[in-house]
């Protein structure tokens, strides 16, 4: 008999990617979304009209109570994907953290109640790397994000705490549980619709124009189909109880991918991608008008590398070259038309 995985926040990138692996090898696969009336039968089409009994979509809400012990009935793993993220840094930082902590306690909760045995928690990079003050440096599975830290903002505590938190639940209250945790970092690749992830805003606003010159950050890059790969080990290997698997591949610098995207793509897609690194002191300027430029200001001229050798040698996990990945997600918001060229 096929076992059943509760997929937490459906219409994600990450999750939406997740769903299409799990049902192809054979899951059985319940998901959550927000609204159930608006996002069904997108997502029905989106997977291939799979039959309803391998299909099913709740509605429930990170924050309330209900729906989750429908949507966990006879499951036996859970992969918790959702996760609040805005679109602009929010006034009350706490409008970020108690919905990303309160949201992955609920779920093991009634993960537990419904007897779930494996319960693999997307976590974030953001968790891993920050609240440092060198330039540059490397960090692996056992470094944990110092959330005092000055330069540590909304979201990157969001992640932290919320993984922080499970992770006390499990040792408190979590006898039965097997819960291991995924920590990817930038997640670019194709995309299904014009609904996708915040990394991949990058890409975007690096072929329409909105970026005419790279600030001096970058991130470590990794393809969403090669997390969702990691999710499924994650959920079908044996034996990881506490396991934590950094999900990254090589770190690049804004400037970098605009020089891939100018290298694969037709010169007439590329007349906007910018070639000149935005002086810090313009980043500066813009911070005082844009909330959104001024959280990221403490980024400039950081280089955070990542380990991913236990991933790699513990389940066999490697990701794609960082061009294939930058290039398809590229293509696909041309695709798309959320970016015209």
């Amino acid at each position: 008999m096929a076992n059943t995985v509760l997929v937490t926040g459906g219409t994600g990138y990450i999750a939406g990617e997740l769903i299409k692996q799990l049902l192809a090898r054979g899951w059985i696969v319940h998901t959550t979304v927000r609204s159930k009336a608006k996002s069904e039968a997108a997502l029905r089409e989106r997977f291939g009209k799979p039959e309803a009994d391998r299909f099913k979509v709740f509605q429930a809400d990170l924050m309330s109570d209900d729906g989750w012990a429908e949507a966990n009935a006879g499951c036996t793993h859970v992969a918790h994907v959702a996760s609040p993220i805005e679109a602009a840094p929010p006034k009350d930082e706490n409008d970020m953290i108690v919905p990303a902590r309160e949201g992955t306690l609920r779920a093991l909760r009634f993960a537990k109640d419904a007897g779930v045995t494996r319960f693999v928690q997307t976590s974030s990079m953001a968790a891993v790397a920050y609240g440092r003050s060198e330039k540059e440096y490397t960090v692996d599975e056992s470094d944990w994000t110092d959330v005092t830290h000055p330069d540590v903002y909304a979201y990157i505590k969001s992640k932290t705490i919320a993984e922080r938190s499970a992770r006390d639940w499990i040792e408190s209250e979590g006898q039965g549980i097997e819960f291991v945790s995924v920590n990817p970092s930038m997640v670019l690749g194709p995309v299904d619709s014009g609904d996708f992830s915040a990394s991949v805003e990058a890409v975007k606003q690096l072929l329409d124009g909105s970026m005419p010159m790279a600030p001096d950050l970058g991130f470590a890059i990794v393809d969403t189909r090669d997390v969702a790969e990691l999710h499924v080990k994650c959920l079908e290997e044996p034996g990881l109880a506490g396991e934590r698997f950094l999900a990254a591949g090589r770190f690049m610098k804004m400037l970098e991918v605009g020089e891939v995207l100018r290298n694969g793509l037709p010169p007439e897609h590329t007349k906007k991608v910018p070639t000149r690194i935005m002086p810090n002191w313009m980043v500066s300027v813009l911070s005082l008008f844009n909330a959104g430029v001024r959280s990221i200001k403490s980024e400039l001229g950081k280089s955070r590398h990542v380990d991913c050798s236990h991933a790699e040698q513990r389940l066999g996990w490697k990701t794609r070259a960082e061009e294939e990945s930058i290039l398809d997600c590229a293509k696909s918001l041309i695709e798309h038309g959320v970016v015209k060229v």
